[in-house]
């Protein structure tokens, strides 16, 4: 994708209201990027730049993000979630588990949490629930180490989807 079709250069609240919430309630990555982007931005600049400020975050600024994110098919229901994890999960299905998949879903997510500390983090978009829910299987046994990388890896891969998604609604 190519620049997004707005003026340039934003105000600094501007661009912390659109780009705040690529990482789940953490507009400190956006803040941090601000300023390394007066050439204009591009998905995948921009998601270079964020990508590399979490990176170098702290191992306790990870934790604030992966704990930001809400439990999939769990506790919160879909009104409590923010516009882009309600449709996001919606997309995916999540919405419309049967009795059995929820069941599954709030069984894996209290293993999962009690484990790791965290929720189950999976960039929902293009997979259907069933698929998910294989995967939460397989992950739930993983070590801690391996899974928060892979949490991390499932956030920046959200991150870069919110602003595909933000790079849409400017081209229209």
């Amino acid at each position: 994708m190519s620049a997004t079709p707005y003026p340039k250069p934003l105000e600094r609240s501007d661009f912390i209201n659109i780009f705040g919430g690529v990482y789940e309630h953490s507009p400190w990555v956006a803040e941090a990027v601000y300023l390394k982007t007066d050439q204009g931005i591009n998905v995948a600049s921009m998601a270079a730049l964020m990508r590399s400020v979490v990176d170098v975050a702290s191992y306790e600024d990870k934790l604030k993000i992966l704990r930001s994110h809400p439990d999939l098919a769990g506790r919160l229901s879909l009104a409590d979630l923010t516009q882009s994890s309600r449709s996001e999960q919606s997309g995916a299905g999540l919405d419309r588990c049967t009795h059995e998949e929820l069941k599954q879903f709030q069984r894996l997510n209290g293993i999962y949490i009690n484990k790791f500390g965290f929720p189950f983090i999976f960039a929902v978009k293009g997979f259907h629930r069933t698929e998910i829910l294989d995967a939460f299987h397989i992950r739930v046994n993983n070590d801690f180490n391996e899974e928060f990388k892979t949490a991390i890896e499932q956030v920046h891969r959200i991150a870069r989807l919110r602003l595909e998604t933000i790079a849409d609604e400017y081209q229209d």
